[in-house]
């Protein structure tokens, strides 16, 4: 049998490409393929937290599968940077299209067969709403660890965007990343030679 080839995965891979944080001087550069990577793990980390010490009874391996797709559409869109698009309800709801439309083109990539497959995945609103609440706070977690990182090297134009993502999260009130905070987060202020004490 053979079967039609299709580019949804080499189309995925540009995201390595695509440079996040693109209105801020970076001194360390962060691609959307790595940032999807970290929220993947931050969000798997926080389903087991939940399900362990919370009570809670969320698929930690579903979420980590949407979190690997959930800027998949910045292939398509490329990355924009949170103060355009947060900037007005109108930017807001354009920019909302846009990704809905992207995530369709994206899927239509895949061989229609399994199409249905990935679009729990790539389709953020087909995600149940707990498993976006793990993965939208996952997405900030690591937003406010690469603020963290660019601080201790230096970069003081990361400070107020550090200070607005911290207390996002804590508005946010998720026990889940109260204990990672408290647990983990500590950790990425130590050297090399520290962490293998």
């Amino acid at each position: 049998m053979v079967h039609a080839a299709s580019h949804f995965f080499a189309y995925v891979s540009r995201l390595r490409w695509i440079r996040r944080w693109g209105l801020m001087r970076n001194a360390i550069e962060e691609n959307v393929a790595t940032h999807s990577w970290e929220v993947a793990t931050l969000a798997h980390a926080l389903a087991l937290i939940r399900n362990r010490h919370f009570g809670g009874q969320v698929n930690a391996d579903r979420i980590a599968a949407a979190a690997l797709y959930h800027d998949a559409t910045e292939v398509i869109t490329g990355d924009m940077p949170t103060p355009v698009k947060y900037h007005s309800k109108v930017m807001r709801e354009a920019f909302g299209d846009i990704e809905h439309k992207a995530e369709g083109e994206l899927l239509a990539l895949l061989p229609e067969d399994l199409r249905a497959d990935f679009a729990p995945y790539v389709r953020e609103s087909k995600l149940p709403a707990e498993d976006k609440e793990l993965i939208k706070a996952a997405d900030r977690l690591s937003a406010w660890l690469k603020c963290q990182a660019e601080i201790r090297a230096g970069n003081s134009e990361f400070e107020p965007a550090a200070d607005q993502i911290k207390a996002r999260l804590d508005e946010d009130g998720l026990r889940e990343v109260a204990y990672f905070m408290d647990v983990f987060a500590p950790s990425y202020d130590k050297p090399l030679d520290n962490l293998l004490e």
